[in-house]
This record gives C-alpha cells, sequence and structure tokens, in this order.
C-alpha cells in the first residue's frame, strides 16, 4: 500500500496550515491551509474556520472562501469581522488584478473588497482592539508624489504607463537591489490606515474606504516594516529602517493616524530594534534591541519594554540565554509571551514585565509558532510541530496544558521514530540532534542532514526537506544542531563565529561518529545533505574527508570572496567575517581534495545565495575532475526558475526524486535512474 511518504504524488498533495488567528472574543480560529491545485502545478490557500475550545469532538473544521486566486494574510477585526488578501475577482473593477484588502462579515453575508489599488495591498500591519481601524501595507511609485490626496492616482497612472510601453527596469539609488527572491523597486512600500467604520460597501455603494498615507517617501524605510495600533487607533508604533551606506538600521517610531507626525523613539548606530508588541492597554511597547554583530562574535537579542512614549526603557529577562522569535502581551499586560528556539525545539515562555525569572510554559518535543491572544478573553492559540507532525492548530493554557484543535489538514502518520542523540565535542561542548530511524532492525545507511542558517535549529517539519520521504525508503537521518545554532545560549553560537569551517564541521563529525557507533546504523554507507549554509558546510565536508559515498549541495556557498559582493545582504557578511575569516574558511580552495560524488542543485532567481555560486562549483569540479571525455560521477540539478527553496509541486517531485536516485546509486550501489520529468 503506497502511503503519502512512499508516494511523491501523494505527498505534494497534503494539505498544509501556515497561518492561524483568533477572533477577538477567542470562539473561532481562522487557518490558512495550503492545497494543490487541480493541474498539480501549484498550490492555492484558503480560509478555514475551527472552533477555539478543542473540546468538541465532533467540531469539524469549515471552509470559508475559495477562488481560484487564493486567499491569505488573514486577521480579525474588533467585531470580529474576517479581513484577509486575495487577487480574486472584483466585479466592480475587473482592469484591477493585484491582490487587495477583503472583508468577510461575522454576520454572514459574500466578502468584498475593501482596496482597489493598481498596485495591490501586501498584507494588513495592525488592527486597533477598540476601534475601526486597520494599517496594510501597500507598494507605490516614487514617482507618484507625497500627497497622500493623490498619489494612488497618480501611482495608477504610471503604472499604466509603464504597463503599455512595457517598461521593467528599475533605477536605484541606495543598496541594496533584492531580496531573496525578488527585485526592490521600482515601487515602494507604504503604510496606509484605513477607517472601517467609513465603510460605504456594506450598504451596496460603489464608494470604498479611504485610504491615508502614514508613510509618504519612504524610500526603502518599510521594506521590513513590522507594528501594532493603540486600542484607538490613533497612534501605530512601527519598525522603520534607517539607510546606511549598505543596508540599513532598524528603528522604532511612532506615527499619528491623524497628522501622520513620527516621533522617533530609538534609533541607535550599530543597534537594530525589531519585533514591536504592544499591551492591551495601548500603554506599553516591548522589542528585542540586538547590538550588531561584528566578526569578533554575535551579541545577545535583549527584550526591552518602555512607555508608548519612549520613557522608563528597560531591560528584562536579563539572565535568559535564547533568542525570541515571537514577543506577545498576554491577557492583563503583567507578562510577554514569548516563543525561542531551545534544545531541538521551540517552547512557548513567559517573560514577566517585573524583571522576574523567565518562565518555561510548554515542556512537549514541539517548536510553536504563530502565538495569538485573544483581545476580550486571553485565549492562546499556537501553530506547532515538530519531525513527527508538521504545522497544527493548538490552545495553550496559562498552565501549559496544550489542547490540539480541529484542523482541515489531518498529520499524517509517519514512518519512523525521532531519538534524541548527542556527543561531546573536543572542547567539551554538548552537541545534540533527532535522529530518524525507519522500521525494522537495520542496520539502515545514513544521511547526515546539515541546516541552513546558519542561525538555526533542526526543531520542526520542513515540507521542503523532509527526512520522513528518506525514511521511507529505509535511511535512517540524523538531524544536529551544530556550533552556530540556535536554542543553545550565546556561547554555543560563538563557538562557530568566523570560523564556519572549524567548530560547526568537527561538530558534525564528532555526532556523526558517535551515530554511526550503533548496531542499527550502517557506517559503510552513509552520505551527507545540506542547503543554504549547510550547502556550504556540505561542501567543506567534501573538501575535507572521504568518509561519505555521496554529498548533496543546495544553494550552497562556494567562493566566499565571490558572494560577499553578490548575495542581497553583503553588508551583513561583512560584519560576521574578517578578511582572514572569509580566507580560512572558503570552501572552494579546496576543490582537488574532493572525491566524494557530489550533486550540484541551485536556483537561477536565488538572491541569497546567487546563482554563480553553483556555476562557478560546478565548473570547477569539471576542471579538476572531469575525465578527458567530460564525464563526472558528478551532477547538476539547476532550476531556472526557482529560487533558494524549491516551491512549485512537480520542481519539488523533481527534487526528490533527484536526490534519491543519486544516493541509491552511490550509498546503496544502484544503477542510476534518471527522474522521467527530467527528460
Amino acid at each position: 500500500m503506497t502511503t503519502p511518504f512512499s508516494d511523491l504524488d501523494q505527498y505534494i498533495a497534503l494539505p498544509r496550515v501556515d497561518g492561524i488567528a483568533i477572533s477577538p472574543d477567542g470562539s473561532r480560529v481562522a487557518l490558512t491551509v495550503s492545497a494543490l491545485d487541480a493541474d498539480a502545478t501549484g498550490y492555492r490557500r484558503s480560509i478555514w474556520q475551527v472552533p477555539a475550545d478543542g473540546d468538541d469532538a465532533d467540531a469539524r473544521p469549515v471552509r470559508l472562501t475559495r477562488s481560484a486566486k487564493g486567499e491569505g494574510g488573514v486577521a480579525f477585526t474588533r467585531t470580529g469581522d474576517l479581513l484577509f488578501v486575495s487577487a480574486r475577482p472584483d466585479a466592480d473593477a475587473k482592469d484591477v488584478e493585484a491582490p487587495q484588502l477583503w472583508v468577510l462579515p461575522a454576520a454572514g453575508g459574500e466578502a468584498r473588497p475593501l482596496t482597489r489599488l493598481t498596485g495591490g495591498v501586501g498584507g494588513v500591519l495592525a488592527t486597533a482592539a477598540a476601534a475601526d481601524v486597520v494599517t496594510l501595507t501597500a507598494d507605490l511609485l516614487p514617482g507618484a508624489g507625497s500627497d497622500p490626496s493623490t498619489v494612488i492616482d497618480a501611482d495608477a497612472e504610471l503604472r499604466k504607463a509603464r504597463k503599455d510601453k512595457k517598461v521593467h527596469a528599475i533605477l536605484h539609488e541606495t543598496y541594496p537591489v533584492r531580496y531573496w527572491d525578488h527585485d526592490l523597486g521600482p515601487d515602494q512600500t507604504h503604510v496606509l490606515a484605513l477607517d472601517l467604520s467609513a465603510d460605504a460597501t456594506a450598504a451596496g455603494a460603489a464608494r470604498l474606504p479611504d485610504l491615508a498615507d502614514l508613510t509618504p517617501a519612504p524610500g526603502r524605510s518599510l521594506d521590513h516594516v513590522d507594528g501594532a495600533l493603540t486600542p484607538d487607533g490613533s497612534v501605530l508604533v512601527a519598525t522603520v529602517g534607517v539607510r546606511e551606506a549598505r543596508g540599513d538600521r532598524s528603528t522604532l517610531v511612532t506615527i499619528e493616524r491623524s497628522s501622520g507626525h513620527r516621533t522617533v523613539l530609538f534609533d541607535d548606530v550599530d543597534v537594530d530594534h525589531e519585533m514591536p508588541a504592544l499591551s492591551h492597554d495601548g500603554r506599553t511597547i516591548a522589542w528585542v534591541r540586538t547590538v550588531r554583530s561584528t566578526p569578533a562574535g554575535a551579541h545577545q537579542q535583549e527584550v526591552w519594554t518602555a512607555g508608548i512614549d519612549g520613557s522608563d526603557a528597560r531591560r528584562i529577562a536579563t539572565d535568559w540565554d535564547r533568542w525570541p522569535n515571537e514577543l506577545v502581551f498576554e491577557h492583563g499586560d503583567r507578562a510577554l509571551l514569548a516563543v525561542a528556539d531551545q534544545d531541538g525545539r521551540a517552547p512557548v515562555f513567559r517573560i514577566p514585565l517585573d524583571g522576574s525569572a523567565v518562565e518555561q510554559v510548554t515542556h512537549d518535543d514541539f517548536a510553536y509558532s504563530g502565538l495569538r491572544v485573544a483581545e476580550a478573553t486571553g485565549v492562546v492559540v499556537a501553530l506547532r510541530a515538530s519531525w513527527a507532525a508538521p504545522l497544527h492548530p493548538v490552545r495553550i493554557a496559562t498552565d501549559g496544558q496544550v489542547t490540539t484543535l480541529a484542523t482541515p489538514a489531518p498529520l499524517p502518520e509517519v514512518p519512523a521514530r525521532l531519538e534524541e542523540v548527542e556527543t561531546t565535542a573536543a572542547d567539551g561542548a554538548r552537541v545534540r540532534g533527532w535522529l530518524v530511524v525507519p522500521d525494522g532492525d537495520g542496520p539502515h545507511p545514513l544521511l547526515l542532514w546539515i541546516h541552513g542558517g546558519p542561525l538555526n535549529s533542526w526543531n520542526q517539519w520542513s515540507w521542503r526537506w523532509n527526512p520522513m520521504l528518506a525514511a521511507e525508503r529505509g535511511y535512517a537521518v540524523l538531524l544536529p544542531d551544530p556550533a552556530l545554532s540556535t536554542g543553545y545560549g550565546l556561547d554555543f553560537v560563538n563557538r562557530g563565529w568566523n570560523a564556519w569551517g572549524q567548530a560547526p564541521y568537527t561538530d558534525l563529525m564528532a555526532i556523526t561518529d558517535e551515530v554511526v557507533a550503533r548496531p542499527d546504523i550502517d557506517e559503510t554507507r552513509t552520505a551527507a545533505l545540506g542547503g543554504s549554509f549547510g550547502g556550504y558546510m556540505a561542501n567543506w565536508v567534501a573538501g575535507h574527508t572521504d568518509r561519505f559515498r555521496a554529498i548533496v549541495t543546495h544553494a550552497s556557498l562556494w567562493a566566499l570572496d565571490q558572494f560577499n559582493g553578490t548575495t542581497d545582504a553583503s553588508h551583513y557578511w561583512e560584519s560576521i567575517f574578517d578578511a582572514a575569516g572569509l580566507e580560512a574558511n572558503d570552501p572552494h580552495r579546496f576543490v582537488t581534495d574532493i572525491s566524494s560524488p557530489m550533486l550540484v542543485i541551485h536556483g537561477d532567481k536565488d538572491y541569497r545565495v546567487p546563482i554563480g555560486e553553483g556555476l562557478r562549483l560546478w565548473s570547477e569540479l569539471a576542471e579538476h575532475h572531469a575525465a578527458p571525455d567530460g564525464s563526472m560521477p558528478h551532477r547538476f540539478l539547476y532550476f531556472p526558475d526557482e529560487n533558494h527553496w524549491v516551491l512549485a509541486p512537480q520542481h519539488a517531485v523533481v527534487w526528490y526524486e533527484t536526490v534519491f536516485a543519486f544516493l541509491d546509486q552511490h550509498v546503496r550501489g544502484a544503477e542510476w535512474q534518471r527522474p522521467e520529468l527530467l527528460g
């Protein structure tokens, strides 16, 4: 019998929860769910509703939206209406095709549009708890000017002119010019405010609510904007970038909705102020303050609080050696709830505002995300996942008890068990990881999977790199957290700082040694795989040991001198490596020492690790290792229209088929099987 882990067509068809919101009264949870479309070539999001109590065994998810374009970016208004972003057709604006903000009334009825911006809407930034005010992001062309009364119409005219003349050129005046998988510009992100009390479309009128531009002429300062609204909707607390020579620093500001007046609360050279949260009473802000890293090491990510005017700023959680991924105020505003990587998991923590010790709330083997607190009742919901289960919604009680909620994406039964493994490195550091062990006695061939980041942890499910697919094929998979991994404290991160090829590499080899000593693991049949930083490490491993029968390197850094100037964020790399570190840890210098067959994988639209890295690696493998007739044991899987991640469903099938065919050939001695869709 086939399963989603033995049949890739079934695997890519599994529905996936990827977003969550909770109604103000805490009774309803909205989920965004991605499902395979009819021709199996893309994913389409829809919005579902489930009860938040989780106690009704007969509760069933209810689908709220259905359209050919899909929906996402869910949020609730103070009255319980559901906001979402969609490019679905608007009967009154047939010429507008970009995503717009829509509202689905809690009282029932059809969804209706709230915007008709030619360039579309990015998403909901914040909603007010006691007022009919929403802030959203939208991209407008700089040539449209800064007059709030004319900028939207002027933007529409400019976009039409560019479209009519088929102009796609972008004129840049600052760095950077790209981000991850897309070009920056020619438009700029603005924050717009919308007063829902003026929504005349509810009565069937053609007029939409007026939009107020809170950030005229923003430049690139709002590319990564985050924020929260005061309960009355009068003030937006937001992160705003301040331009620097090769990037920006993140500052914390307040913006008055009525006038657009901006007050800078916190702005320090070589410091980023990020992840702002606002208390339910609107009086206190919390955020993460981080001193910029240097080649000497990373700095702690500090949790701070202050009055909304910036007064009484102070650091809390001073003894907490973890880096928060999320911050929200609990009901009653006496503490913050946070999520942070820890020991191969990502629990929920409670951070008291009075400076007392941080408390761990959840104690299971899951990684939590998407923390949401109901405004009126304080009900807490989130998404959680582990290597045994993809993201699914849960409710979290104040005592840490976790209740699973209904989901339209049932959890699949996985074909392996998880074990924790660890060893002690030469410097005495504890190095741990997860071992995915397939059914059967073994001994199993072993795959060493190296995570990206590098500031990251193998602590939850990945659809793109799923070890359960390998386990179904009989492989054991080692998922280690070497030096530079998060969740083990600042000192553990800094063991590998400016020295990627040192402690991270020896940690990986040490924990591999520990695992291959097990009787259920076959030491003679091993391979190493990694993507991004993991791809860098795969390249480094290839040049420093012949212990692995095969190496898979995806979106990998190969020549650090070249990479430093071509990545979309070169200013960051200059802050974490000095010249000596770049030279000493550059994997391309060891190309002649490579003996393991390598599968190189890269997408042409990858701007974080540009395609030049994969092209140079492939060229140098050919230069040093090709036979006179050009043949090599190596392979290069190239995706012209994918980015850092392989996202298209059928491309994912090709990715897995190629990887497993390559591994089977070199680890198990099977005949090479070229995937059918590769011709």
